[in-house]
């Protein structure tokens, strides 16, 4: 078994037990239901050059532990204290060392729009997403139906959210219906082995239509990656390991805000 299907079988128990706990009333109930959300793909398109999406990440089923200490607020900070566009929040408990109520804490005093990465396969998750402030939800195809993407990403919308779609091959490209997934996610992590190949952006991007916003995510470490990168119309990159592993974090965003700058 793969560890995305291995992930998703746990996951499935998961939403059982949310389903045990909530309602669907009980999440339109919730302070953050009803708030207007912060636009992502917005701050992407407004940004001239490369826009970062900083991710806050503890561990991986690949790395295991990344960062030990995992002051997030101090990282969340330093994050709102820079030039990124959002900040990605891993919420998912066993295979990612995260939980939802962290997103919650983070909506309290967020100044950019906080993007739920999590393994979502039901509707309960979409409106948990909604109730706990986030302003931005990661589908992946790879884990999902086209009817599956199609209505989740209707949903989301209808209840005042961003859907980031992300893909990791082209034998996904028949499930998305670009009309309404307008904000595509290409992930140089293989999620059946989790290994990295940062040209999986060059080669996926390729057969992607250009009137839609690309984030390049996973194993972007370097100003040799963006370099790459630039050489496409990627317009945002989604950074983890390399900031949660530093030990110089405003030094390490820094440079990666100048790998990311567009010579005019």
């Amino acid at each position: 078994m793969s560890i995305l299907n291995e992930i998703l079988e746990y996951k499935k128990k998961e939403v059982q037990k949310l389903k045990e706990k909530y309602s669907l009333s009980s999440f339109r109930e919730m302070e953050f239901f009803d708030s207007n959300n912060l636009s992502l793909i917005k701050n992407i398109n407004i940004e001239k050059n490369i826009s970062i999406i900083a991710e806050l990440k503890k561990q991986s089923p690949s790395k295991g532990i990344i960062n030990n200490k995992f002051d997030y607020k101090n990282i969340v900070n330093t994050y709102f204290n820079s030039n990124i566009v959002g900040v990605s929040v891993l919420t998912d408990e066993k295979y990612f060392g995260a939980n939802i109520s962290l997103l919650k804490e983070l909506s309290l005093i967020k100044k950019r729009p906080l993007l739920r990465k999590d393994f979502i396969i039901d509707t309960y998750q979409v409106y948990q997403s909604k109730a706990f402030g986030a302003d931005v939800i990661l589908l992946i195809c790879e884990a999902l139906t086209k009817n599956q993407i199609n209505e989740f990403t209707c949903l989301a919308k209808e209840i005042g959210l961003e859907v980031l779609l992300e893909l990791h091959s082209t034998d996904q490209l028949s499930k998305i219906n670009f009309q309404i997934n307008k904000l595509i996610g290409i992930n140089n992590r293989n999620l059946t082995d989790f290994k990295v190949n940062i040209y999986s952006t060059l080669n996926i991007i390729k057969q992607l239509p250009d009137n839609i916003t690309i984030v390049s995510e996973s194993g972007i470490n370097k100003k040799e990656d963006l370099e790459l990168i630039k050489s496409t119309n990627v317009s945002a990159v989604l950074v983890g390991e390399y900031l949660m592993s530093s030990n110089y974090l405003n030094e390490d965003l820094r440079n990666l805000e100048e790998w990311c700058k567009i010579e005019s």
